[in-house]
């Protein structure tokens, strides 16, 4: 079943990028060096930060239906990164090197769905969920420490 990874806007975290190391966390962030790779995945890029490179750790909602799975978490952003723009049922190697888990949401944004994934073997659990039709999109999150990592919806061709 065709699909989209869609990666968080780089436009929402831009005034964070120019903020002191004093102000930011007013506003639920940190700058930070990257230490190891992988370890700092970027939700702008879909792709890790390197060695040395600045990031931000913001806290991010990433599920704002007024539900009780209504969530956030702390994300990981590059004040350098270029945004990500996957094609249909392309997935990036950030998420192939992974364990994900997929939550899957109907449109009252309830979940309705949960399964773990090797990132190797994504497009399987992708298509296991969306093969549910009362599942509207998924949220990947990193499996061991439970963050956010990227939406995906459904993909429609004319």
């Amino acid at each position: 079943m065709p699909f989209r990874i869609r990666p968080l806007p780089k436009a929402i975290f831009e005034p964070l990028f120019h903020l002191s190391s004093e102000d930011l966390p007013r506003h639920g962030a940190v700058r930070q060096t990257v230490t190891k790779k992988p370890g700092f995945p970027c939700r702008v890029s879909l792709a890790d930060a390197e060695i040395g490179e600045e990031v931000l750790l913001v806290h991010y909602e990433h599920q704002s239906a007024n539900t009780p799975f209504r969530a956030s978490h702390a994300v990981y952003v590059r004040p350098g990164a270029d945004q990500a723009n996957l094609g249909p049922n392309e997935v990036p190697e950030q998420l192939r090197s992974r364990i994900l888990s997929l939550r899957g949401f109907d449109a009252a944004g309830m979940m309705v769905h949960a399964d773990l994934a090797d990132g190797r073997d994504l497009e399987a659990a992708i298509d296991a969920a969306f093969i549910l039709p009362h599942v509207e999109y998924i949220h990947l999150h990193y499996a061991k420490p439970g963050c956010y990592a990227a939406r995906i919806d459904r993909e429609e061709f004319a």
